[in-house]
């Protein structure tokens, strides 16, 4: 076990496996089962925390309870019980029953390493339960302990405020994590040593980052995301976990699908990056994806109040895309019951946002207006913009049909909020700002933002843009860049315009196939691995929720290829993707279209068509990425005889 430690100092993580291993093994032998269990739960940190593998960490977990679950009452049952990190403990039941183990035995033994771990878990546990105020009792009393001098345990400590700073981010707590993280970095528990302090260090910028995109600050959100992450790839390359999380939260919320993809393949294992998979899946359209990431995630989480909550508001949104109204009112109730009691206003305001979508989808507008009212008055005092706009985005739209002057007053309250923030507005809302005459100006410019849209009329379209407006003869250019401008943020493969242009069906022969140059992947292919891999998650976590570790080993074996290949497919690790034949002559069809088609724009109407040229990306995957600092923004009009605008 020392030559273990002298590994690990080094970051010899294999080095540190092999002797806890032959440690376990004599200790074991010579029935020494209190520093042998010891020994196990080590190994399970390191294959959980320093490996990633979960299914290898659990069976060491397990054993080390095992070896001392008989033994008089001693200190190292409590260390076995709360080993793991309590982030990474799904069920907050099974949290609380352990770190309430380990209190009385820290206590007992006058133990004060393991009694601030012991009071971090179950805080947490009691958080995730809805208890907020017990358990953020719990948790400041742990945090004075871990600064008040008497813990030799840096280990334990980091683990203690990982579970704090777990806590707060899925309350919103940032008010605490300001006041504690001031105490940490003056006593040393946060800062650039590799170890326990990096590690924390980037976990309190994640969490300051979701501060700011909270407030709509997504600019600076994306700096403090990037400096956390290089400075711990810097102390401890392939550590982090927590940033790369957090930023692909961020992508997600600006649009750039296929980065948000690349961050978080391999690191959906960890319950944190659930529901930021789910919303990827969610803003990629895969709907039955999406509601199987978010019943995965609510499986394992149990009796959690506060992560349920987030990921029911997934399975709301994906099953209104389905229109499936009946699966929707069922989320929408239990997410209501849930949130109902927490004392979180955010929660019940994004609650109601929802229960307004599906009353809307019931034809009962009135109910869903009154919903909204709610919402808003529930964060009316919270500085918190982003939420806040949007819900009155979302009354001002359900008015305006019949309450002109109410849905202008919303409008303008929306904007108000948006004028302080840097955040992608969809083209949606800016039409709809714009119509109410409440459209906001670009952060630190005083520039009205305008839409500027195409409608498709037979053999003709018509582009537009304030006064201006100018009929184009129809061509496969414009149609593929309706379909771009139509879904903001969403990458296209190029075959995927071709056969949408050519009316060719997506059923039966595999085109992506033809031609086969290479081991690449395209859209189809991708959305297969999505699925297996889908699949294979909830396998491991069957098999481990019955502690088959077998089947969970053979199905971990299987999803690590799984991704790792599809990992391949993004050109991760220097690779360059290749693309087989037909790909290619799709790419190169449609960005001569569709840079022939701007070309025309530019010279119709010069100030919208440069904006439309500098934020469409062509290539293999094309994509139409909108940005607030513009001052225009594109949208597609449906014909005047089908009705409203898309």
């Amino acid at each position: 076990m020392g030559l273990a430690g002298e590994a690990m100092a080094t970051l010899n993580v294999d080095a540190a496996v092999a002797h806890l291993s032959a440690a376990v093994r004599s200790l074991t032998d010579a029935g020494d089962n209190r520093p042998a269990s010891m020994a196990c739960a080590q190994l399970g940190e390191l294959y959980e925390s320093w490996m990633g593998n979960k299914v290898a960490a659990r069976p060491w977990f397990e054993r080390g309870i095992r070896l001392v679950a008989d033994e008089a009452p001693c200190v190292e049952q409590g260390w076995v019980a709360v080993a793991p990190l309590g982030c990474d403990v799904d069920d907050p039941a099974l949290l609380w029953e352990r770190a309430s183990l380990a209190l009385e035995r820290a206590r007992s033994f006058g133990d004060v390493d393991l009694e601030v771990k012991a009071l971090a878990d179950g805080g947490l546990a009691r958080v995730q339960s809805g208890d907020l105020e017990a358990g953020m009792a719990m948790i400041d009393e742990a945090m004075a302990l871990a600064c008040g001098g008497q813990t030799t345990n840096a280990d334990a400590v980091g683990k203690s405020v990982c579970s704090f700073y777990t806590a707060c981010y899925h309350t919103a707590d940032f008010e605490r994590v300001a006041s504690w993280s001031r105490a940490f970095a003056v006593h040393g528990i946060l800062g650039p040593a590799p170890g326990p302090q990096a590690f924390l260090s980037s976990h309190c910028g994640s969490v300051q980052a979701a501060l700011l995109c909270h407030l709509g600050r997504w600019g600076e959100a994306e700096q403090v995301l990037l400096l956390a992450h290089n400075a711990i790839e810097q102390a401890m390359p392939g550590a982090a976990w927590h940033t790369p999380i957090a930023l692909a939260e961020l992508r997600i919320l600006q649009g750039r699908l296929e980065e948000a993809e690349v961050l978080l393949l391999g690191r959906d294992d960890h319950i944190q990056a659930l529901l930021p998979m789910a919303r990827l899946h969610l803003a990629r359209g895969d709907h039955d994806l999406a509601a199987a990431a978010a019943r995965r995630g609510l499986r394992m989480m149990a009796g959690d109040r506060v992560r349920s909550a987030t990921l029911l508001g997934v399975l709301v949104e994906s099953a209104l895309a389905d229109g499936d109204l009946v699966g929707a009112t069922a989320a929408s109730v239990d997410l209501d019951e849930r949130v109902g009691g927490l004392g979180l206003p955010a929660f019940r305001a994004e609650a109601a946002r929802l229960r307004a979508r599906v009353l809307v989808a019931s034809d009962d507008t009135e109910d869903a207006v009154e919903a909204l009212r709610v919402g808003i008055d529930d964060v009316s005092s919270l500085d918190l913009p982003l939420l806040r706009s949007s819900l009155h985005l979302d009354l001002a739209r359900l008015l305006e049909p019949a309450d002109r002057s109410g849905a202008v007053l919303e409008a303008k309250a929306a904007a108000a909020l948006l004028q302080r923030m840097d955040v992608l507005l969809h083209p949606d809302d800016h039409t709809l700002l714009a119509r109410l005459g409440a459209t906001p100006s670009a952060p630190g410019e005083r520039v009205p933002c305008r839409v500027a849209w195409l409608t498709r009329d037979l053999a003709w379209w018509t582009a537009g843009c304030g006064e201006s407006t100018v009929r184009l003869r129809d061509t496969k250019g414009l149609r593929h860049l309706a379909a771009l401008v139509a879904r903001p943020g969403v990458e296209h493969h190029a075959l995927d315009l071709v056969a949408a242009v050519e009316g060719l069906s997506t059923e039966g022969v595999d085109r992506r196939r033809l031609g086969d140059a290479g081991p690449g992947a395209d859209t189809q292919a991708r959305d297969a691995y999505r699925r297996r891999i889908t699949d294979l998650r909830d396998e491991v976590e069957d098999a481990l929720a019955v502690e088959d570790d077998e089947r969970a080993a053979k199905a971990q074996s299987e999803l690590d290829e799984l991704v790792a290949e599809l990992a391949r497919t993004f050109g991760l690790g220097g690779r360059a993707r290749q693309q087989s034949s037909a790909a290619e002559k799709a790419r190169l069809n449609v960005t001569r279209a569709l840079r022939s088609a701007l070309v025309t724009l530019a010279e119709a109407l010069p100030e919208a068509g440069a904006v439309l040229d500098r934020r469409v990306r062509t290539g293999t995957y094309c994509v139409y990425e909108p940005h607030v600092d513009d001052g225009i923004t594109w949208s597609v009009h449906a014909p005047a005889n089908a009705g409203a605008a898309r």
